[in-house]
């Protein structure tokens, strides 16, 4: 035990030094140090499986399992990732990076175990935020019904129960932990149920099963579980190593779903994580003697101009509220949440129930603007393509974080967002080309009647001078940023590669070609008119996106040529069909080919094809 608590404290310094150093998820894996240890020092997870839910909390068990000499790459291009990874590990039993799913594959697992005739124990851990997602509760619905010996660890971080509850449910854990309850329990259903007089027998169990139900319901903090078919255990102390062993080494006499309650705290180790746990959950890099996060001095970001205009447009028109899902400080709503709190909604993490919400509100007649990073859209597609689309309700989608995020890797870029939300009928699109224009279209959305996404990227905008009464953009309507006579090129460039692809045209003029920049501010609706007379005057039209290609802005491009017979020679830019992983934003750009330097390059050889071909053709 003395090694173990020795251990922990070098793990902690370990996680600290690291994410000082690489930025990433403090706070979540501080607090579980003690709760991993135990695991291990319990299970054999060379043969038992263990499944993270979201991840945030999984740096110790990277450490343990193989990982401590390269811990150093975290987060970084070419070295480990942030979260569990099932291509980086044999350990990783599960890939994760959303919230919500790691019950529904621990069971998923569990049963492939037993139908291989194996005994392995398989275990996941869930934050209580977690939780609050319905995929959590369909989970534990499915396992209770299966009454599979699934364990699942609720790390409760929050110390939402109240201390008098919780001491009493102590108490009530250590019985039940014993194995001569359960065992006692049994005997007792089997005892009644042989008592001669059948009637009888099953009124004496359905009496002593009422009792047990309500004294556990009055009491007892787990009767939801209990309800659930789960063996509810805890609270517990999360840090206490020993009591943890105890509880897990007991647990596997519990022939049915246990569900063991931790109470953990967040930042554990490092007073400054401890004191502001929600400012060190995800963190940038930072000085860790004092916890003071370096930033250096940038323009207001996006988040920030999106927050700020909502607030603008809500103090004009009290029909307009807000919505997130467990993110109002990084969407940028917790002002808004101040400053109007009977019009603000954070519903946890539930994406579904947050866009089906808005569209319920939008049909009695309000304005909901619902803010969620684009890679958490993705789980409310269908809420959005039935509930808001099909009934052409009047919704405005805040997609923060689109394109690509950096360190997070490919659980958390937003490059699928285009791609998915222009299929949808009713649906409009759009991305600004700079903080001042996303306001623009923030103003303009909230006075159209259908649905409206609007996706921009993570950080600092560009510094442009910010209307305090924005011009109301001309709806589906694209403009030319760079004009060229002749153009022999014409970029047609969307979202954060607008500027990109204006720094591409001045390289491809040193070269002296002749090159027209559009900004199509809209994906759909398309300025199919601009795009089509540009493209028929241009040998090159180029379409460039911080998005997927496959089905993005190009593809609508792409589709808009075929269906109007213009045969001008199309070159897509944007991220190719693939997952693209960790790095800096700069460094994961540079991979894809979204430099100007990269983006020229691409057109110049692109011509140089074009002439070759041609004079093949003519000779």
């Amino acid at each position: 035990m003395p090694q173990l608590e020795e251990l922990a404290g070098e793990i902690r310094e370990l996680i600290l030094t690291t994410v000082a150093k690489n930025g990433g998820h403090l706070a979540p894996s501080l607090g579980t140090v003690e709760l991993t240890l135990a695991l291990y020092s319990v299970f054999d997870f060379r043969h038992d499986k263990l499944v993270w839910d979201v991840g945030h909390q999984a740096y110790t068990h990277k450490i343990l399992t193989g990982r401590r000499d390269t811990f150093h790459t975290l987060r970084t291009l070419g070295g480990i990732t942030g979260f569990p990874k099932r291509a980086e590990s044999p350990f990783d039993s599960f890939g994760v990076g959303h919230a919500s799913t790691s019950i529904s594959a621990a069971l998923g697992i569990l049963i492939a175990e037993e139908l291989k005739h194996t005994s392995n124990r398989v275990i996941a851990v869930i934050g209580d935020g977690a939780l609050t997602g319905g995929m959590a509760f369909e989970a534990l619905n499915h396992a209770g019904q299966l009454k599979k010996k699934l364990i699942v660890v609720l790390n409760d971080n929050e110390m939402s129960i109240d201390k008098n509850v919780g001491a009493l449910s102590e108490y009530l854990s250590k019985i039940r932990l014993k194995p001569q309850y359960h065992r006692a329990k049994r005997e007792f259903e089997d005892f009644v149920k042989n008592i001669p007089f059948r009637d009888v027998g099953e009124k004496i169990l359905l009496a002593a099963n009422s009792v047990k139900t309500g004294v556990t319901a009055a009491v007892f903090p787990g009767a939801m579980f209990e309800a659930f078919g789960f063996n509810y255990i805890g609270p517990i102390d999360g840090h206490d190593i020993k009591g943890l062993q105890e509880v897990f080494s007991k647990v596997g006499v519990i022939d049915a779903p246990v569900l063991i309650h931790v109470r953990t705290t967040k930042g554990k180790g490092y007073a400054p994580a401890e004191t502001s746990p929600e400012k060190f959950h995800g963190v940038g890099k930072f000085d860790k003697a004092t916890g003071q996060v370096f930033k250096r001095p940038a323009p207001p970001s996006y988040t920030e101009i999106f927050s700020q205009t909502v607030i603008d447009c809500a103090a004009q028109n009290n029909k307009i509220v807000a919505i997130t899902a467990a993110m109002p400080s990084g969407t940028g709503l917790k002002k808004f949440a101040e400053k109007f709190p009977r019009r603000f909604f954070d519903v946890g993490i539930a994406e579904e129930h947050a866009i089906t919400l808005a569209a319920g509100m939008a049909a009695g007649g309000l304005r909901p603007v619902v803010a969620i990073y684009s890679t958490f859209m993705q789980r409310g597609y269908d809420q959005i393509l039935h509930d808001i689309c099909l009934q052409n309700l009047p919704v405005l989608l805040c997609l923060d974080r689109g394109g690509l995020v950096g360190e997070d890797g490919a659980t958390h870029h937003g490059v699928f967002d285009l791609a998915y939300l222009r299929t949808i009928p009713n649906m409009n699109v759009l991305a600004p080309k700079d903080e001042n224009e996303l306001r623009q279209m923030i103003f303009a959305a909230l006075n159209k009647n259908f649905p409206v996404a609007i996706r921009y990227p993570r950080g600092a905008g560009l510094g442009v001078k910010v209307e305090d009464k924005p011009q109301e953009i001309p709806w589906g309507k694209a403009e030319v940023v760079e004009r060229a006579q002749a153009a022999e090129v014409t970029i047609c460039a969307v979202g954060t590669m607008v500027k990109t692809c204006v720094e591409a045209a001045k390289l491809l003029r040193e070269k002296k070609f002749s090159v027209e920049v559009i900004n199509a501010r809209f994906v759909k609706p398309l300025d199919a008119e601009l795009i089509k007379k540009s493209a028929r005057a241009s040998k090159l039209l180029v379409t460039c996106e911080e998005g997927t290609l496959a089905g993005g802005f190009g593809s609508a491009v792409a589709e808009l040529l075929v269906d109007e017979k213009i045969s001008t020679p199309l070159l897509r830019l944007g991220i190719a069909d693939k997952f693209v992983e960790q790095g800096t934003r700069a460094e994961l750009l540079n991979l894809c080919g979204l430099t100007a330097e990269k983006i020229s390059q691409r057109i110049h050889e692109r011509l140089n094809d074009l002439i070759f071909g041609f004079l093949m053709v003519t000779t």
